[in-house]
């Protein structure tokens, strides 16, 4: 398996010696999950933090009725997990699924506790992950409550242009928790507007 999309992601935050990889690579797993399924399921614990090397994930939240309301998309050189589960070890409050065959690195809890003693600086690159996902959502929930549907979706596709030619409408649309005709009338808009 590929090692280097994971090293470079490291190396943003911090620097290993070559002992320290091998260290890393040692105590890690490599996971292929197939298009559909599920990483994590509603209501288990999550056992493990991942780092997608290719494919697309969801994490979605699925109510009463059945309906499913998607949080994040993540794809190459991102994180994925249910994170308040893997930190508290209680059930799952999301789902991650495969939207397309994946390849992950996954990280444990005994893992990582291991790896913080024998490499505290990773401890540092976990703080920071955590850190940026807390500030992904909290500017999440500030423009879900401020900006339009069409303001969020025009975010959207500033932000994540590789997403949304990978995933169909009606899940960018309850990413944006609108409806998908409502998401096609907002694009109509754009294209006319051009």
């Amino acid at each position: 398996m590929n090692r280097k999309p994971l090293l470079e992601y490291i190396n943003k935050y911090i620097n290993l010696t070559i002992e320290e990889e091998d260290i890393l690579f040692s105590k890690i797993r490599y996971r292929d999950y197939l298009k559909d399924q599920y990483i994590v399921q509603q209501g288990d614990v999550c056992n493990s933090v991942c780092f997608i090397l290719s494919g697309c994930t969801k994490m979605f939240y699925m109510d009463k009725e059945g309906q499913e309301h998607i949080v994040i998309f993540s794809i190459e050189d991102w994180w994925t997990s249910d994170l308040g589960s893997f930190i508290s070890q209680t059930p799952a409050d999301y789902n991650v699924q495969c939207l397309e065959n994946t390849q992950l690195i996954q990280f444990t809890n005994n893992t990582l506790e291991e790896l913080y003693s024998e490499i505290p600086k990773l401890e540092r690159l976990f703080r920071k992950i955590v850190e940026r996902a807390f500030v992904a959502s909290q500017k999440r929930i500030i423009r879900n409550f401020s900006l339009t549907a069409k303001e969020r979706y025009l975010i959207f596709k500033e932000t994540y242009p590789k997403i949304e030619q990978r995933v169909p409408q009606y899940m960018i649309a309850s990413y944006l928790g609108i409806t998908k005709e409502f998401l096609s009338k907002i694009k109509s808009q754009l294209i006319q507007n051009q």
